[in-house]
């Protein structure tokens, strides 16, 4: 069994997730690349490989039971636990109208990545990170989803109109505080980590910070101590509201 961590970090070929990927490899852990589409997944691998980090590219596709039970089997098998879990995949969904006029198959489609992806991963992962001896979940949030920022008077966001994405965000940080109050008698912690507006493929690359800054906050969650918390949400400056 593999004495180094091992992390398993889903929509991990590019953006935020390959750059997360990269700052776990690079404080020696061994790191899972979930990615749907292999060649990609691959690629990106063998950039962390070619750069002295250990990364192993690993075909996953969080929508897709069979794909991420065949992932869980798999990790199972060569390394027998999982100590680090970031549910990084995501989508934003190509509908940013008023709340009225989206449909519930536009809604259906961010969901199943957005939530439904991270609570199937999450399941087929926790038996491995049971075996850890300090396991970490941390889901990739926004602080679109905070209903504290957004019901503000004065928010920043009284003009986003994304429904599905701003909403799905919002039941992952719900999902977040249901596993940590599952996993509390445990020394797994769960955490949403909040990457602030970074600009990746997501946004068309609008995000005034690099993928290297907004990959901090979810790197730090991945390595709390076991003094760190759980079942917050947090962003690089630390706990922010729900």
């Amino acid at each position: 069994m593999s004495a180094e961590p091992i992390a398993l970090v889903t929509g991990a070929n590019k953006g935020i997730g390959l750059e997360i990927a990269r700052q776990l490899g690079r404080r020696g852990t061994t790191v899972l690349l979930g990615a749907r589409d292999p060649d990609r997944g691959r690629r990106a691998a063998e950039a962390l490989t070619g750069a002295g980090l250990s990364a192993v590219a690993l075909r996953l596709d969080v929508t897709d039971g069979r794909s991420v039970a065949d992932a869980a089997d798999r990790i199972g098998q060569r390394y027998g636990r999982l100590d680090i879990l970031v549910n990084n995949a995501g989508i934003a969904g190509a509908f940013t109208g008023p709340p009225s006029e989206v449909t519930l198959a536009q809604l259906r489609e961010v969901y199943e990545t957005n939530v439904f992806g991270v609570v199937a991963v999450t399941n087929a992962m926790l038996p491995l990170l049971r075996r850890s001896a300090a396991g970490r979940i941390v889901n990739m949030s926004s602080e679109v989803g905070s209903l504290t920022v957004n019901s503000a008077p004065d928010s920043r966001f009284r003009d986003y109109h994304q429904l599905a994405y701003q909403s799905s965000k919002t039941a992952l940080n719900a999902v977040t505080v249901a596993y940590a109050k599952e996993l509390r008698d445990t020394t797994i912690k769960v955490n949403s980590a909040n990457p602030g507006f970074t600009a990746t493929d997501l946004n068309h690359h609008r995000g005034h910070q690099s993928v290297e800054q907004g990959a901090v906050v979810a790197v730090r969650l991945a390595a709390l101590g076991p003094d760190g918390p759980t079942g917050t949400s947090q962003d690089d400056t630390g706990i922010i509201p729900w």
